[in-house]
């Protein structure tokens, strides 16, 4: 009959592939005002991150902002204006050409969705009736000149450097994010076990591509793409 598969697992959601929500400090949105000034109250570890944390004090209020390369506690955070200095928030209108920038947003408003992993960082490329930048990928992206980000690299650059010694400590770093420690390939399966397993050297031995509407004991591989409607 066959055995579960791991992305049926997955979907079904066990403990194993939470996010372990009780590690996160805060969602981390940059703030809702669109002016004002802040100052570095503390640089915390945060577990369910990649990259530390910066508490920044606004009006009295504390707010977790994603740590910059750079910055340090007592620092001032301008939210708005110009001033292109690390850890500053502006629109990306006001950020020139060349500067390195993270946590994005997407749209006007949302708090930021983009680049929020230790030292990642995008380029402003041009500016114009939108603004287009390069994300650490590579890719080429276009925003409205509206959607605000903060100036500079998240820190934390260099922790896939740190040497892991022993499996042990593989298995918690990565248990802590809710990530699989050992992952075995289909082909190497069983035909039991998966359908791209058993023959006798490991092949797929069929299309690799699934239909979107296969029952979800098929759907392994790549999906399929949509089809895309003709044009009359």
């Amino acid at each position: 009959m066959g055995k579960r598969l791991r992305t049926q697992r997955r979907g079904r959601g066990g403990s194993q592939y939470r996010s372990p929500s009780h590690r996160h400090i805060d969602d981390v949105r940059l703030p809702a005002f669109n002016n004002g000034c802040g100052t570095v109250k503390d640089l915390i570890h945060a577990p369910g991150r990649t990259s530390p944390l910066s508490v920044v004090c606004f009006n009295g209020v504390a707010d977790y902002q994603l740590a910059t390369e750079g910055v340090s506690v007592g620092q001032k955070i301008v939210v708005g204006g110009n001033a292109v200095s690390p850890g500053n928030i502006l629109t990306l209108a006001n950020i020139s050409e060349g500067t390195s920038v993270h946590n994005i947003e997407k749209l006007p408003g949302d708090g930021g969705k983009f680049v929020k992993t230790a030292g990642a960082s995008a380029t402003v490329v041009s500016r114009g009736s939108t603004v287009v930048l390069q994300m650490p990928s590579g890719q080429l992206k276009e925003f409205s000149p509206s959607c605000r980000a903060t100036i500079g690299i998240v820190a934390g650059n260099g922790r896939a450097d740190k040497p892991i010694a022993k499996s042990g400590k593989k298995y918690h770093t990565l248990n802590s994010r809710s990530k699989a420690y050992f992952h075995v390939s289909g082909v190497a399966m069983n035909a039991v076990n998966h359908p791209h397993g058993g023959g006798s050297h490991p092949h797929v031995g069929g299309p690799s591509t699934i239909g979107r509407n296969a029952w979800p004991g098929q759907k392994v591989g790549r999906i399929s793409p949509k089809r895309e409607l003709s044009k009359k």
